[in-house]
C-alpha cells in the first residue's frame, strides 16, 4: 500500500493486530469512555486484540459485544491504520469497521462506558489525536489507510492518510 512505509527506524517493530468498531446511526455515533488500560480517559470506538485462531472480523464482533453488550449482523471494513509509538517495540495494526445496524442496547462494561454523540458534537478533544483526521471519512463510508507516529499518547510526529477504493 505504502512502499517503504513505515520508514525503517533501525529496530523492527513487531505488529500487533487490533480491531476498532464504530456503531453509526443516522446523525449519531456510539463511543465508549475507556475506563482502564491503554487509552483510559479517552472516548473511542470498541475493539481490542485479535486472539490466536480468530479472524479479524470475529475479534471485532467479540470485542464490541464484550465492551458494549451489542451484537452486529454486518460489519463493513472501512479502514486500516498502523500506529507507531516512539520507544515502543510494537506497531499497532488497527482494522477499523463500521456497523450501521446492531442488536441490543448499549450497556456499560468494566472497560467501557458507551454514550451516543451527535455527529456534529463528537468530543475530538477527548479522543486520540488522529481520530479527527479519519472520522469524517468513516462517517462518509469512505475507505482509508493510514500511518501515525506518536510521541506519547497525545502528539502526532508524522502521519499519512489516504482514501482507497478497497481494502
Amino acid at each position: 500500500m505504502f512502499p517503504n512505509f513505515p520508514p525503517q527506524t533501525g529496530a523492527m517493530l513487531s505488529p500487533k493486530l487490533l480491531t476498532l468498531v464504530l456503531v453509526v446511526q443516522p446523525g449519531r455515533v456510539l463511543l465508549g469512555m475507556k475506563k482502564r488500560g491503554f487509552g483510559a480517559g479517552k472516548w473511542n470506538g470498541f475493539g481490542g486484540k485479535v486472539q490466536p485462531g480468530e479472524t479479524i472480523e470475529d475479534a471485532a464482533r467479540r470485542e464490541l459485544q464484550e465492551e458494549s453488550g451489542l451484537t452486529v449482523d454486518a460489519l463493513e471494513k472501512v479502514g486500516n491504520i498502523k500506529f507507531e509509538f516512539v520507544g515502543e517495540t510494537q506497531l499497532l495494526d488497527v482494522h477499523i469497521f463500521r456497523a450501521d445496524t446492531f442488536n441490543g442496547d448499549p450497556a456499560e462494561s468494566d472497560e467501557m462506558r458507551p454514550q451516543w454523540f451527535e455527529c456534529d458534537q463528537i468530543p475530538f478533544s477527548e479522543m486520540w489525536a488522529d481520530d479527527s483526521m479519519w472520522f469524517p471519512l468513516m462517517l462518509q463510508k469512505k475507505k482509508f489507510v493510514g500511518y501515525f507516529k506518536f510521541q506519547g499518547h497525545d502528539v502526532i510526529l508524522s502521519h499519512k492518510l489516504e482514501e482507497v477504493e478497497e481494502l
